[in-house]
């Protein structure tokens, strides 16, 4: 084995060889990427959110794949996916442009400075999907920015749960339940959108996710409404007949997902026994709440 190959077995990721550009303030800089295989990432459980937890690696530490799926200009901080990097509008760009003193001081009141020349980690993680939920605001339709600040939502809200176990004392548990917040309402929102066609919701199908492991795609979004409203139904609906209604139209969009899945044997089977459990979970709390019967 070369001296090169013996140095990138020990590490978690690498610079691309060609520069990426910034399309809001021209800065070139190299993406980082993580590298494949090598036993860098060691899969556990998959949570009630859909979250892939991963074991700490004794020799690599931390490994997520999470921290390296956004771009991010280390400049202007301007955040999105991918694909959607320089499909800009003149009036989107303008828009951005305008907001990078006011991006740069938002998150770092939250998360301190911030170095994107650095490789990522946790906090600069963190940090990527703030900045992409900021800069999607100011995309127009035809991104279908919608659902992506749905899996930034939740994929944000995992990051701050993961740094207020590394930080109790800093009150990122109420930036997460925040969060968690945001999803429950953008991921309802990305059904309504799913049914109207406002946004091609489908340019969003490869990334929806909501983890990187496994795109659960729009049965992912039908799950994830119906997980995410029963756990936040007291701040969506303060009044017990709106929280009726607010569960009840997610259990039967919940419905059709569970029974299409006892109908096909192409659907996969760990989100369909979540949802036949949330399904009963749904069941028992309408009921509680006067509801249906």
């Amino acid at each position: 084995m070369s001296i090169a190959a013996s140095a990138n077995s020990k590490k978690v990721s690498f610079r691309a060889k060609e520069t990426t550009v910034c399309p809001i303030c021209d800065e070139n800089h190299q993406k980082e990427q993580m590298f494949q295989g090598g036993g860098r990432l060691i899969a556990g459980k998959l949570s009630q959110d859909l979250r892939r937890l991963y074991e700490k690696n004794k020799k690599f530490g931390r490994v997520s794949p999470m921290d390296y799926v956004l771009s991010v200009c280390p400049r202007c901080l301007y955040s999105s996916f991918p694909k959607d990097w320089s499909v800009i509008a003149p009036a989107e760009n303008e828009a951005l442009r305008m907001q990078v003193d006011i991006r740069r001081s938002y998150i770092e009141k939250i998360l301190g400075p911030l170095d994107f020349h650095g490789d990522r980690q946790l906090v600069l993680g963190a940090a990527s999907y703030l900045l992409a939920m900021d800069c999607y605001q100011q995309r127009g339709p035809s991104v279908a920015p919608t659902p992506k600040k749905a899996v930034c939502a939740i994929r944000g809200a995992w990051y701050f749960s993961d740094l207020h176990d590394e930080f109790p004392e800093l009150g990122y548990d109420k930036i997460r339940d925040l969060l968690y917040q945001k999803a429950a309402v953008t991921y309802g929102t990305t059904l309504e959108l799913m049914q109207t066609g406002q946004e091609p919701v489908d340019q969003a199908a490869g990334m929806l996710g909501p983890d990187t492991d496994n795109n659960w795609g729009f049965d992912g979004v039908i799950y994830l409404n119906a997980y995410l409203t029963k756990r936040f139904k007291d701040q969506m609906a303060p009044k017990p007949e709106d929280q009726i209604l607010l569960l009840s139209r997610a259990k039967r969009t919940l419905a059709r997902l569970y029974g299409s899945g006892k109908s096909s044997k192409g659907k996969p089977g760990p989100i369909l026994e979540m949802s036949r459990e949330l399904y009963d979970e749904y069941n028992i709390l309408i009921e509680s709440l006067g509801g249906e019967k």
